[in-house]
Formats: structure tokens, C-alpha cells, sequence
């Protein structure tokens, strides 16, 4: 009888052992797939709220008008989870080799993410290039990036500035530390173990999960809140007149969208033509563009530079006063929306890189556009600046100040 009693309490104490081992195996497996938020201190010790993994910022489903058809989301569409980890590394200066820079920094939520000093400070000089605004990078046909498209899609733009030397300086070369020493180092912070696991379910960081992550939160920046678009949302028709618009900016909208009708390469009749390259409603370029005149290297006017090719989004050019939100082009060669609507006026030379249509019939493009026709122009594009992007906590920094 004894025997048989204790028999059945080592039987007890196994099963009851066997339960906790599959307790915990099942926790532990819960824990992997959905990461609550109690599993991450480093989080919530770092970002002190401004990041909960039960309760994310809404960058998945964002209210995205009817009249916006493009999207080069292609294979990384955008969740809440990936924008988020996106956003912290977005922000971090621990991606730069003397945690002095970070995207943010030449890229400013305040400035529609781009920056109103000609060229951006790196940890080794300065960018090559004006800092390009990151306003509806998803709404395009346009996939490639940089100024001159060397970069053939967003993810893949993302780790390139990380890897140049005078930006961020993971270069791997001339005694740089590269990508791989960048991955080391962000493995020894523990809120990105946390934060890896929670958006691919495991720790490991590789430079495509950043890509990923950096992708998704940029496509998640969005504009879509200004006096142009409530003006068409109520019309429903681009080409009409807006009744929310002024008589000026109506006169610039049409000049915007109305192709301009030449001879020998003078205008004689119709609009501007804008709309040929930076195409309503996204204003986005067209993937055909080619250089548009403004020739010159940032920062030395001496030396040309033909490649570029490409230009961000028209919308978010100014802010809601009507400041812009940086000085124009690659070169930042003009300071004010005006200078830039007269170069298109009158294009001062030709090169190899020029695009056709501005070299209509061959000869260099004259639009001879009145003061009073450039004032309208100018009026239109203000109309395409929003509001919400310059504020929402969604984009903003979430590394305590």
C-alpha cells in the first residue's frame, strides 16, 4: 500500500511538471508570434510611452483619397508594426558612426522631412545633394530614388546614406566600419531586439529588415489635407474651377494643367505645361523626366552635373503660410518659388540630359509668362501644402527630447 501511494505521487509530480514545462513552452511560443507589451521593458524604458506595442499609431490604414490611383508599394506594403520600427530607426543617431546623425536630421518633420539649409550636415561634411522632401513617396510611378535615380527602389535608397561616408559614415571603406559592424551595434541595444522580434518575430537584424522598416514608414508619409485637395474633393472635377480657390490660384491651376501651345519654341497660346511633368492629382514626376536645365553641382556652380533627373512630390513645397520648405532644386539654385517658375520661362541653355519637352520644335522653351501669370502659379502650388504632416505625433520623434 505505501508503495502504491507513492507510485502515484511521483506520477502526480511528473504530470504536474510535465504541465509547467508545457505551460511555460506555450508561453514562451505566445510571446514569440504575438509580444505583448509587457515583454518589452527596453521599450517602454526608452520611449517612455510614445511607442506601445498594444496600442501602435495608425499607419496601415490611413485615409487615402479616391482620386489617388498610383501606388509603388510593390511587395513591402505598408503595416503598423514595420512603419514603427521604421520611425525609431528613422530617428536614431545610433545609425550614424558617432551617434550624431540620424535621417531626421536631413530629413526634418518640420520642413516637410527635408531641410532648409542647402546641403545637409553629415558626420564627414556635407550631402551632395539638397536633402529631397519625403511627402507621398508611395503615391508615384516613380520608384527609383536620389536625385539622379540611382537608387532602383525606395528600400534599397534607404541603407545607402547610412553606408556614405561623409552622411552617416558606414562606409566599410578608407577605415570606415560598414553595414555589418552598423547590425553588431544595433544588437547590443535592447529595445531593438525587442522591436525586431515584435515585427518579424525574431531578434535577428539584417540590413533588408531595415530596409523594410525604413520604407514603410517614409511610404507612410502622407499629405493629402490641403486647400487643393478640399477644393476637388467638392468639385469632383480637376479642370473646373475650385469654389474654395481664389481667383489667382484658379487662374494658376489652369495655366498648371493646360499644355502650352508654341511656335519655334515660343509660347503663343494655352497654359504652362507643367502638368506634362508633375502630374495631378499626386503631382508626382513623371518616370520619364529628364534633366530640366538647372545644371550646376551643388555648391560649385563651376562644375555640371547632367544626371539629375528626378524631383519629389510638388505638394508640400510651402508650408500652410506660405514659407518654403527649403530652397529649389538639386542645387538649391533658387530661393524662391517665382525664380524657379522663370527659369522654367526661359531655359537658359542646352544639354545632352535636356528633357524634349523642354526643347519644344527644337529650339530651347520660351513660355514669356506675364508677372501676373507667374503670381498665379505660384499661388496654385501654395494651395497643395497641407497641414496634419508637420504635426502628427505618427512622424514625429519618438526618442524623448
Amino acid at each position: 500500500m505505501p508503495n502504491s501511494i507513492a507510485m502515484k505521487k511521483h506520477l502526480f509530480i511528473s504530470a504536474l511538471v510535465l504541465t509547467v514545462v508545457a505551460i511555460v513552452s506555450c508561453n514562451k511560443e505566445t510571446r514569440e508570434k504575438n509580444l505583448p507589451a509587457d515583454t518589452y521593458p527596453a521599450i517602454e524604458a526608452t520611449f517612455s510611452g510614445a511607442i506601445d506595442p498594444d496600442a501602435l499609431e495608425n499607419y496601415a490604414h490611413q485615409n487615402v483619397p479616391d482620386y489617388i490611383n498610383k501606388d509603388n508599394t510593390d511587395g513591402n506594403p505598408v503595416t503598423d508594426k514595420g512603419a514603427t520600427l521604421g520611425r525609431v530607426l528613422f530617428y536614431d543617431k545610433n545609425l550614424s558612426v558617432n551617434n550624431t546623425v540620424s535621417c531626421a536630421s536631413c530629413h526634418q518633420q518640420s520642413n516637410a522631412f527635408s531641410d532648409v539649409m542647402p546641403l545637409s550636415q553629415g558626420v564627414n561634411g556635407n550631402t551632395g545633394r539638397h536633402s529631397m522632401r519625403l511627402i507621398n513617396t508611395r503615391f508615384a510611378d516613380e520608384v527609383r530614388f536620389f536625385w539622379d535615380e540611382r537608387a532602383n527602389t525606395l528600400e534599397e535608397q534607404t541603407t545607402q546614406p547610412i553606408q556614405d561616408h561623409a552622411e552617416m559614415g558606414y562606409s566599410g571603406q578608407s577605415g570606415d566600419p560598414g553595414i555589418s559592424d552598423l547590425i553588431v551595434k544595433l544588437e547590443g541595444i535592447a529595445y531593438y531586439n525587442e522591436l525586431f522580434a515584435f515585427v518579424f518575430g525574431d531578434a535577428e537584424i539584417t540590413e533588408d529588415r531595415m530596409q523594410r522598416a525604413l520604407a514603410q514608414f517614409i511610404r507612410s508619409i502622407q499629405s493629402f489635407d490641403s486647400k487643393f485637395d478640399e477644393g476637388l474633393m467638392a468639385s469632383g472635377n480637376l479642370g473646373a474651377p475650385f469654389t474654395n480657390f481664389t481667383a489667382e490660384e484658379n487662374q494658376g491651376k489652369r495655366l498648371f494643367l493646360a499644355p502650352a501651345q508654341f511656335n519655334n519654341g515660343v509660347r503663343v497660346d494655352g497654359g504652362a505645361g507643367c502638368a506634362g511633368c508633375h502630374r495631378p492629382p499626386e503631382f508626382d514626376i513623371d518616370p520619364n523626366s529628364r534633366n530640366n536645365g538647372v545644371t550646376a553641382t551643388a555648391g560649385n556652380d563651376m562644375v555640371s552635373d547632367l544626371t539629375n533627373t528626378r524631383s519629389p512630390s510638388l505638394r508640400d513645397v510651402t508650408r500652410t503660410d506660405g514659407t518654403l520648405n527649403g530652397p529649389l532644386m538639386h542645387n538649391c539654385r533658387f530661393a524662391t518659388l517665382e525664380a524657379a517658375i522663370r527659369h522654367y520661362n526661359s531655359i537658359p541653355a542646352n544639354n545632352a540630359n535636356l528633357d524634349p519637352r523642354l526643347r519644344p520644335q527644337g529650339n530651347l522653351q520660351q513660355l514669356n509668362l506675364t508677372t501676373d501669370e507667374i503670381n498665379s502659379l505660384v499661388a496654385f502650388i501654395k494651395t497643395l501644402s497641407g497641414s496634419e504632416v508637420y504635426r502628427a505625433q505618427k512622424w514625429g520623434n519618438p526618442f524623448p527630447e
